[in-house]
């Protein structure tokens, strides 16, 4: 049996506490939950944007480079993609809001000269390169709001099944040990103050 639940004063000092703590608690994860769905609903608006955006300047890029293959021939087009060095500039971190680490990316876009020469390219090309690009910048921003999306949807789930445990479970187990203990005192007075007041009225009787 759990010593807590004597009806003592103390018991009911420790338990009133841990309830008020429980309360708290429950107060704390339910505002970390709201900032963390604030979040969240503004993240899936800028995937939203930027879905739409990537889908065009995705139909935007293969249509050129269609047309610089038909332009210069596909082995030409192969050879100057070779020449285009290997993404590098990407560096991951983190950052927090309300305690959750939200991953994230630095990223910086290269210069707008073609790693080519401009000898025996087209205009297609060159547009197909930028728009790729532009497809490179968009993917990585996706890749991170997509990311950052799923750890605060993970993490306000944590915090809702803490806050019914806390509201469900916890705060009516202590409201109902301190309202027990708090009867039990009442009665123990009660029955204390009649005990008193039958010894006074005998003691007054003898006299």
């Amino acid at each position: 049996m759990d010593t807590r639940s004597f009806p003592t004063k103390g018991n009911l000092l420790i338990n009133k506490s841990t309830l008020a703590l429980a309360r708290q608690g429950y107060d704390l994860l339910d505002r970390k939950r709201n900032v963390l769905i604030s979040a969240i609903v503004d993240i899936v608006d800028q995937i939203r944007l930027i879905n739409s955006e990537i889908d065009v300047t995705f139909q935007e890029a293969y249509s050129s480079l269609e047309l610089a293959n038909v332009q210069l021939g596909v082995n030409t087009v192969l050879d100057m993609a070779m020449a285009i060095p290997v993404e590098d500039s990407v560096k991951i971190y983190t950052r927090s809001v309300m305690d959750s680490d939200i991953p994230t990316a630095a990223y910086t876009p290269g210069g707008n000269s073609p790693a080519y020469s401009f000898y025996a390219t087209s205009e297609a090309l060159d547009i197909a390169r930028l728009k790729f690009a532009r497809v490179k910048e968009l993917t990585i921003r996706m890749a991170v709001l997509e990311n950052a999306a799923f750890r605060l949807s993970t993490n306000i789930n944590k915090a809702q099944k803490r806050a019914n445990a806390l509201q469900n479970v916890t705060i009516p187990h202590y409201e109902n040990l301190v309202k027990e203990i708090s009867n039990s005192l009442e009665e123990k007075e009660r029955e204390e103050f009649i005990r008193l007041k039958v010894i006074k009225r005998k003691k007054q009787s003898e006299k």
